[in-house]
């Protein structure tokens, strides 16, 4: 029987700790103040990609675990594809990229501020100025 090594231990652990980090537990804010309650992916989707103007939009820069695992999971595209979208609205002229601020604190504090914006964040960013109302999965 082969036993395994301290070293091989803690080199296991150390490996699961990076993936466990490497993975954002993301979540769809607004404001508090917010009359939203709940929202689809397909909304939240409408929104990013400039379809929907129910919402005002605000993005992580990139790069961020957050963002792509938000644009993977909730709107279906990778960052290449979303940079492609929001180029075609500007130079058409029907929308607008997201305001993109550099920190999910950044993005929890311009969500706060208005009852018509939304955001995603790590959880750990979420305080009592906002709301989730989704949980990206």
């Amino acid at each position: 029987m082969i036993r395994p090594s301290k070293t091989m231990i803690a080199a296991c652990l150390a490996f699961a700790f990076v993936l466990q980090q490497a993975r954002a537990d993301v979540v769809v804010i607004v404001s508090a103040q917010s009359s939203a309650a709940k929202i689809t992916p397909d909304q939240i989707s409408r929104v990013y990609l400039g379809k929907s103007n129910t919402m005002t939009p605000v993005d992580i820069a990139d790069p961020s675990v957050a963002r792509r695992e938000f644009y993977a999971k909730v709107v279906g595209k990778d960052d290449a594809q979303v940079k492609a979208r929001r180029l075609s609205l500007i130079v058409t002229g029907k929308g607008s990229a997201p305001k993109e601020l550099p920190s999910g604190a950044d993005v929890v504090k311009a969500v706060a501020a208005d009852p018509n914006a939304i955001g995603y964040v790590d959880r750990s960013f979420v305080n009592l100025t906002v709301k989730i109302i989704y949980t990206v999965k």
